[in-house]
């Protein structure tokens, strides 16, 4: 399976130089936020995959105006082609704006969540706008991951962990990459393609 994840800032060549051919083997896309809603939509028109995104702090408009046909994962776990997908929303709280969490508030979203998780047996794929705290993160208000986070990783040890908000430039690849035990936590800022064999090798 090839996923195509992205956030934060739009690609020109996910957009004004969108090569169809290039991306054609795409299966599943997944937005880790702050991209307009608009940017989503084009991405699901030119890719025949389905599209699960979170919103990020920067997402004001998503309340009037989701990114059609795409579906919100925030607190809520699907599954594709065998995989558990999870998503949770939003950066720590710094200025009061939208889809900014308390680490407290934090917490007890995720505690709601223990029911679900539990049932589901954990999560495989987790999506994330901010990152969890002192992995990847920065250490500004805005900025700091959440101890939630690794507390979901260390408890769940999902395979990926993939989140946004921390705008690095990254000319190799394997640097958005962080090890957590098993779990490969990866910056996917701007954009990243993500190969997985369903058949076991993850």
């Amino acid at each position: 399976m090839r996923i195509l994840s992205v956030s934060d800032f739009i690609v020109p060549e996910l957009y004004d130089n969108f090569d169809t051919e290039k991306f054609s083997d795409i299966d599943l896309i997944l937005s880790c936020g702050d991209l307009p809603p608009e940017y989503l939509s084009f991405l699901l028109s030119k890719i025949n995959a389905p599209l699960y995104y979170v919103r990020g702090n920067h997402d004001i408009r998503y309340e009037s105006k989701p990114p059609m046909g795409c579906c919100d994962l925030h607190g809520k776990i699907v599954t594709f082609k065998g995989m558990k997908l999870f998503g949770l929303e939003g950066s720590r709280w710094y200025n009061g704006g939208p889809n900014q969490y308390t680490e407290e508030e934090m917490k007890k979203k995720i505690f709601t969540l223990l029911p679900s998780l539990w049932w589901h047996r954990g999560f495989d794929i987790i999506i994330t706008h901010a990152p969890p705290r002192y992995i990847q993160d920065g250490e500004d208000p805005c900025h700091k991951g959440f101890k939630s986070y690794n507390k979901l990783i260390n408890r769940y040890k999902p395979d990926y962990f993939i989140h946004g908000h921390i705008h690095k430039n990254f000319i190799n690849p394997s640097h958005r990459i962080t090890f957590v035990e098993k779990t490969k936590v990866i910056n996917t800022v701007g954009y990243n393609i993500l190969d997985i064999d369903i058949n076991g090798n993850k």
